[in-house]
């Protein structure tokens, strides 16, 4: 669906090197923090950010009337692009973003200047399958992804099993309750801040149960992502995990490992989020990575 409208901002100067943020599944734009969008910028860098479809102010889809895949949600990447009228950026991708901004360095390398990947995924990994596994309490075929924490699968577990919250509080409660599941243990979690972070997303919002449609697109092709082709990826990498990561422990690395050239950064007590004890380093790291 060319046709669905996606919302997207931008911070400074048109004639600043571009950065797009492609945020990961089922998530918002402002996830990418305020502070660190300023630092990108204070650096000079022209910085985007846009809600995937179906998240925050970006159309919503009838689903049923109008399926789409992640090949969908992947090409919205270039939609975002072109509406910016850029040729190109730097793309800075985090959780499955990055398994779209892989893919875009392979399948269209003259759109991505640099790469960096936070809490990603292997494109081809079949890291879907591994936390579906998981939560099934299924073994894991050998040779596959690293599973998510123990903590993780007990929680999403819980989450599945149980019945949906009643009203605007008990979802905002859940959101918060995911929020510090994914910060890790490695920070401080700072239950203010995440409050007042989980009610800009509930309430900037066209309809929140959107969001599941990002599965349903997942199910429509589970073959999304091609196998053996990071090789091909072109563009300068940088890979960052958090040291406290949850859901993706040790996907960095092979991340890293199989794209020519990628370097690896591990961030100190990071877990799957962004909080403000990491900005300066994931700043400092990302405008050396695309100063060239």
């Amino acid at each position: 669906m060319s046709d669905v409208k996606i919302w997207s901002e931008e911070f400074g100067a048109e004639t600043d090197a571009p950065i797009l943020l492609v945020m990961g599944s089922m998530s918002q734009g402002v996830l990418w923090p305020d502070e660190f969008v300023g630092r990108l910028v204070a650096g000079g860098r022209r910085v985007i950010r846009y809600d995937h479809r179906d998240t925050g102010r970006s159309d919503t889809v009838d689903f049923a009337a109008d399926p789409y895949t992640w090949n969908d949600i992947k090409d919205d990447v270039y939609r975002v692009l072109d509406a910016h009228g850029l040729a190109s950026a730097h793309l800075v991708c985090h959780s499955a973003g990055g398994l779209l901004g892989q893919f875009v360095a392979v399948e269209r390398p003259e759109r991505a200047r640099t790469l960096t990947v936070i809490g990603s995924s292997p494109l081809g990994g079949g890291e879907g399958q591994v936390i579906m596994r998981a939560l099934m309490g299924e073994p894991q075929p050998e040779g596959s992804l690293p599973e998510p924490t123990p903590e993780f699968v007990a929680f999403y577990r819980a989450l599945l099993a149980a019945a949906p919250p009643a009203d605007r509080r008990a979802r905002i409660d859940g959101m918060i309750a995911e929020q510090r599941l994914l910060h890790g243990t490695g920070l401080p979690f700072d239950e203010d801040a995440a409050r007042r972070l989980q009610e800009r997303i509930h309430d900037r919002a066209r309809d929140l149960s959107a969001v599941a449609n990002h599965r349903l697109a997942a199910a429509a092709k589970p073959d999304f992502e091609p196998v053996g082709v990071l090789h091909r990826v072109e563009a300068p990498t940088l890979v960052v995990e958090g040291s406290h990561e949850p859901a993706k422990p040790g996907h960095g690395a092979l991340i890293a490992e199989r794209i020519p050239g990628a370097r690896l950064l591990i961030v100190p007590g990071m877990g799957h989020t962004l909080p403000p004890e990491t900005h300066e380093e994931l700043a400092t790291a990302i405008l050396a990575h695309t100063a060239g």
